[in-house]
Protein backbone atom coordinates (compact mmCIF):
# COMPACT_ATOMS: atom_id res chain seq x y z
CA UNK A 1 0.00 0.00 0.00
CA UNK A 2 1.47 3.54 -1.10
CA UNK A 3 2.60 5.58 1.94
CA UNK A 4 0.03 8.17 3.35
CA UNK A 5 -3.00 5.96 2.38
CA UNK A 6 -4.93 3.77 4.70
CA UNK A 7 -7.34 1.07 3.60
CA UNK A 8 -10.93 1.93 3.02
CA UNK A 9 -12.83 1.12 6.15
CA UNK A 10 -15.98 -1.03 4.53
CA UNK A 11 -19.33 0.15 5.60
CA UNK A 12 -21.47 -1.67 8.03
CA UNK A 13 -24.98 -2.20 7.80
CA UNK A 14 -27.79 -1.29 9.93
CA UNK A 15 -27.88 -4.58 11.81
CA UNK A 16 -24.64 -6.43 10.88
CA UNK A 17 -22.67 -8.47 13.67
CA UNK A 18 -21.26 -6.33 15.69
CA UNK A 19 -23.83 -3.60 15.34
CA UNK A 20 -27.01 -2.71 16.70
CA UNK A 21 -30.45 -1.11 15.64
CA UNK A 22 -30.23 1.11 18.61
CA UNK A 23 -26.88 2.14 18.43
CA UNK A 24 -23.64 0.94 16.46
CA UNK A 25 -21.58 -1.49 19.07
CA UNK A 26 -23.46 -0.35 22.42
CA UNK A 27 -23.91 -2.87 25.00
CA UNK A 28 -26.96 -3.26 27.18
CA UNK A 29 -25.35 -1.74 29.86
CA UNK A 30 -23.30 1.01 28.18
CA UNK A 31 -27.20 2.24 27.73
CA UNK A 32 -27.17 4.72 30.67
CA UNK A 33 -24.80 8.05 29.20
CA UNK A 34 -27.95 7.93 26.49
CA UNK A 35 -30.70 7.67 28.56
CA UNK A 36 -29.43 10.39 31.06
CA UNK A 37 -29.14 12.88 27.75
CA UNK A 38 -32.67 12.04 26.01
CA UNK A 39 -34.94 11.00 29.02
CA UNK A 40 -35.61 14.93 29.65
CA UNK A 41 -38.05 14.90 26.30
CA UNK A 42 -38.46 11.49 26.08
CA UNK A 43 -40.27 11.17 29.43
CA UNK A 44 -42.65 14.49 28.76
CA UNK A 45 -43.73 12.62 25.48
CA UNK A 46 -44.42 9.09 27.19
CA UNK A 47 -46.34 11.04 29.61
CA UNK A 48 -48.26 13.28 27.52
CA UNK A 49 -49.03 10.25 24.81
CA UNK A 50 -50.27 8.52 28.20
CA UNK A 51 -52.48 11.46 29.23
CA UNK A 52 -54.32 11.47 26.23
CA UNK A 53 -54.71 7.21 26.35
CA UNK A 54 -56.44 8.10 29.72
CA UNK A 55 -58.98 10.97 28.68
CA UNK A 56 -60.34 8.18 25.65
CA UNK A 57 -60.11 5.35 28.20
CA UNK A 58 -61.82 6.61 31.05
CA UNK A 59 -64.65 8.56 28.95
CA UNK A 60 -65.69 4.92 27.53
CA UNK A 61 -65.55 3.73 31.33
CA UNK A 62 -67.99 6.28 32.55
CA UNK A 63 -70.07 6.57 29.19
CA UNK A 64 -70.97 3.27 27.66
CA UNK A 65 -73.27 3.73 24.31
CA UNK A 66 -74.53 0.40 24.30
CA UNK A 67 -76.04 -2.36 26.67
CA UNK A 68 -72.87 -4.12 29.48
CA UNK A 69 -72.23 -7.42 28.89
CA UNK A 70 -70.62 -9.18 32.15
CA UNK A 71 -67.79 -11.77 31.29
CA UNK A 72 -68.42 -14.87 32.75
CA UNK A 73 -66.11 -16.84 35.03
CA UNK A 74 -63.91 -19.79 33.98
CA UNK A 75 -62.68 -22.48 35.73
CA UNK A 76 -58.94 -20.30 36.30
CA UNK A 77 -60.77 -17.76 37.51
CA UNK A 78 -61.77 -19.63 40.55
CA UNK A 79 -58.70 -21.15 40.91
CA UNK A 80 -56.93 -17.52 41.46
CA UNK A 81 -57.60 -16.19 44.38
CA UNK A 82 -57.77 -12.17 45.45
CA UNK A 83 -54.29 -11.30 46.32
CA UNK A 84 -54.20 -7.53 47.55
CA UNK A 85 -50.53 -7.60 47.32
CA UNK A 86 -50.60 -7.87 43.79
CA UNK A 87 -52.03 -4.61 43.30
CA UNK A 88 -48.21 -3.39 43.11
CA UNK A 89 -47.41 -5.37 40.25
CA UNK A 90 -50.63 -4.25 38.52
CA UNK A 91 -49.50 -0.71 39.29
CA UNK A 92 -45.57 -1.75 37.86
CA UNK A 93 -47.42 -1.93 33.95
CA UNK A 94 -46.54 1.96 33.65
CA UNK A 95 -42.89 1.78 34.70
CA UNK A 96 -42.58 -1.32 32.58
CA UNK A 97 -43.64 0.56 29.86
CA UNK A 98 -41.93 3.28 29.97
CA UNK A 99 -39.06 1.42 29.14
CA UNK A 100 -39.30 0.82 25.40
CA UNK A 101 -39.74 4.53 24.49
CA UNK A 102 -36.93 5.41 26.58
CA UNK A 103 -34.60 2.72 25.47
CA UNK A 104 -35.35 2.53 21.47
CA UNK A 105 -33.00 4.41 19.48
CA UNK A 106 -33.39 4.28 15.73
CA UNK A 107 -36.35 6.74 14.34
CA UNK A 108 -37.90 4.10 12.21
CA UNK A 109 -38.15 1.68 15.79
CA UNK A 110 -39.29 4.21 17.67
CA UNK A 111 -42.37 5.15 15.04
CA UNK A 112 -43.23 1.33 14.54
CA UNK A 113 -43.19 1.26 18.61
CA UNK A 114 -45.62 4.14 18.77
CA UNK A 115 -47.54 2.68 15.59
CA UNK A 116 -47.96 -0.61 17.67
CA UNK A 117 -48.92 1.39 20.70
CA UNK A 118 -51.55 3.47 18.98
CA UNK A 119 -53.13 0.48 16.76
CA UNK A 120 -53.88 -1.12 20.46
CA UNK A 121 -55.49 1.90 21.78
CA UNK A 122 -57.73 2.28 18.42
CA UNK A 123 -58.57 -1.06 18.92
CA UNK A 124 -59.59 -1.66 22.56
CA UNK A 125 -61.24 1.29 22.19
CA UNK A 126 -63.46 0.57 19.23
CA UNK A 127 -64.22 -2.84 21.31
CA UNK A 128 -65.32 -1.06 24.27
CA UNK A 129 -67.68 1.75 22.10
CA UNK A 130 -69.45 -0.90 20.50
CA UNK A 131 -69.51 -3.73 23.20
CA UNK A 132 -68.96 -2.47 27.01
CA UNK A 133 -68.14 -5.56 28.83
CA UNK A 134 -67.34 -5.52 32.80
CA UNK A 135 -66.28 -8.29 35.15
CA UNK A 136 -68.36 -9.65 37.73
CA UNK A 137 -68.30 -8.73 41.24
CA UNK A 138 -66.82 -10.54 43.50
CA UNK A 139 -67.98 -11.05 46.84
CA UNK A 140 -65.14 -9.41 48.68
CA UNK A 141 -65.47 -6.71 51.38
CA UNK A 142 -63.09 -3.86 49.52
CA UNK A 143 -63.14 -1.78 52.62
CA UNK A 144 -60.94 -3.97 54.11
CA UNK A 145 -58.19 -3.05 51.50
CA UNK A 146 -58.14 0.64 51.11
CA UNK A 147 -55.36 0.30 48.28
CA UNK A 148 -57.00 -1.99 45.97
CA UNK A 149 -60.61 -0.08 46.77
CA UNK A 150 -59.24 2.98 45.68
CA UNK A 151 -57.99 1.13 42.23
CA UNK A 152 -61.68 -0.14 42.08
CA UNK A 153 -62.82 3.72 42.75
CA UNK A 154 -60.88 4.99 39.55
CA UNK A 155 -60.91 2.04 37.39
CA UNK A 156 -64.21 0.55 37.66
CA UNK A 157 -65.00 -2.85 36.28
CA UNK A 158 -65.79 -1.88 32.83
CA UNK A 159 -63.30 -1.87 29.64
CA UNK A 160 -62.84 -5.66 30.71
CA UNK A 161 -62.16 -7.54 27.22
CA UNK A 162 -59.83 -6.88 25.76
CA UNK A 163 -57.75 -6.33 28.80
CA UNK A 164 -56.03 -3.71 27.69
CA UNK A 165 -53.57 -4.88 30.89
CA UNK A 166 -52.31 -7.48 29.30
CA UNK A 167 -52.30 -5.99 25.75
CA UNK A 168 -49.73 -3.42 26.57
CA UNK A 169 -47.90 -5.82 28.26
CA UNK A 170 -47.77 -8.45 25.87
CA UNK A 171 -46.40 -5.56 23.38
CA UNK A 172 -43.80 -4.25 25.80
CA UNK A 173 -42.03 -7.45 26.50
CA UNK A 174 -41.81 -8.42 23.17
CA UNK A 175 -40.66 -5.32 22.24
CA UNK A 176 -38.50 -5.04 24.92
CA UNK A 177 -37.25 -8.82 24.04
CA UNK A 178 -36.15 -7.19 20.34
CA UNK A 179 -34.20 -4.33 22.07
CA UNK A 180 -32.36 -7.07 24.40
CA UNK A 181 -31.32 -9.10 21.40
CA UNK A 182 -30.01 -5.95 19.46
CA UNK A 183 -27.21 -4.90 22.30
CA UNK A 184 -27.17 -8.40 22.94
CA UNK A 185 -27.90 -8.51 26.34
CA UNK A 186 -27.14 -12.05 28.12
CA UNK A 187 -30.06 -14.42 29.16
CA UNK A 188 -30.96 -12.85 32.49
CA UNK A 189 -32.56 -9.58 31.32
CA UNK A 190 -34.50 -11.04 28.99
CA UNK A 191 -35.88 -13.63 31.46
CA UNK A 192 -36.30 -10.99 33.94
CA UNK A 193 -38.37 -9.21 31.48
CA UNK A 194 -40.67 -12.00 30.59
CA UNK A 195 -41.21 -12.64 34.64
CA UNK A 196 -42.22 -9.25 34.88
CA UNK A 197 -44.93 -9.57 31.86
CA UNK A 198 -46.01 -12.49 33.57
CA UNK A 199 -46.44 -11.13 37.07
CA UNK A 200 -48.59 -8.48 35.22
CA UNK A 201 -50.77 -10.79 33.63
CA UNK A 202 -50.99 -12.73 36.98
CA UNK A 203 -52.21 -9.16 38.84
CA UNK A 204 -54.80 -8.29 36.12
CA UNK A 205 -56.38 -11.43 37.49
CA UNK A 206 -55.41 -11.39 41.13
CA UNK A 207 -56.79 -7.99 42.02
CA UNK A 208 -59.62 -9.26 40.29
CA UNK A 209 -59.67 -6.47 37.58
CA UNK A 210 -60.12 -9.09 34.96
CA UNK A 211 -61.01 -12.59 34.23
CA UNK A 212 -59.64 -15.03 32.07
CA UNK A 213 -60.78 -14.27 28.93
CA UNK A 214 -60.03 -10.62 29.18
CA UNK A 215 -56.42 -11.98 29.22
CA UNK A 216 -56.21 -14.15 26.75
CA UNK A 217 -57.86 -11.47 24.09
CA UNK A 218 -55.79 -8.88 25.59
CA UNK A 219 -52.58 -10.80 24.97
CA UNK A 220 -53.71 -11.68 21.25
CA UNK A 221 -54.38 -8.17 20.77
CA UNK A 222 -50.86 -7.29 21.87
CA UNK A 223 -49.51 -9.74 19.83
CA UNK A 224 -51.43 -8.86 16.38
CA UNK A 225 -50.40 -5.11 16.62
CA UNK A 226 -46.87 -5.80 17.84
CA UNK A 227 -45.05 -8.85 15.07
CA UNK A 228 -46.10 -7.34 12.28
CA UNK A 229 -44.25 -4.42 13.04
CA UNK A 230 -41.27 -6.17 14.21
CA UNK A 231 -41.43 -8.69 11.44
CA UNK A 232 -40.80 -5.34 8.99
CA UNK A 233 -38.33 -4.16 11.16
CA UNK A 234 -36.60 -7.73 10.73
CA UNK A 235 -37.09 -7.69 7.08
CA UNK A 236 -36.22 -4.67 6.12
CA UNK A 237 -32.49 -5.37 8.34
CA UNK A 238 -31.89 -8.28 6.47
CA UNK A 239 -32.67 -6.52 2.80
CA UNK A 240 -30.05 -3.64 3.73
CA UNK A 241 -27.39 -6.71 5.44
CA UNK A 242 -28.22 -8.60 2.04
CA UNK A 243 -27.61 -5.05 -0.04
CA UNK A 244 -24.63 -4.51 1.58
CA UNK A 245 -22.72 -7.80 1.05
CA UNK A 246 -24.53 -9.36 -2.23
Amino acid sequence: MPPGLRRATPRVPYNAPGMTASHPQARWWQQGAWLKRHWPYRAPATLLYMAVFFLGYFWLLRHPQFPLTRMPLTRMDRWIAFQPWSLVLYASLWAYIALVPALLRARRELLAYAWSVTWASLTGFGIFFFWPTAVPRPDIDWARYPSVAFLKSVDASGNACPSLHVAFSVLTCLWLDHWLKQVRAPAWPRIANLAWFLAIVYSTLATKQHVALDVVTGAALGALVTVPFLYRLRAGNMLACAAEYP
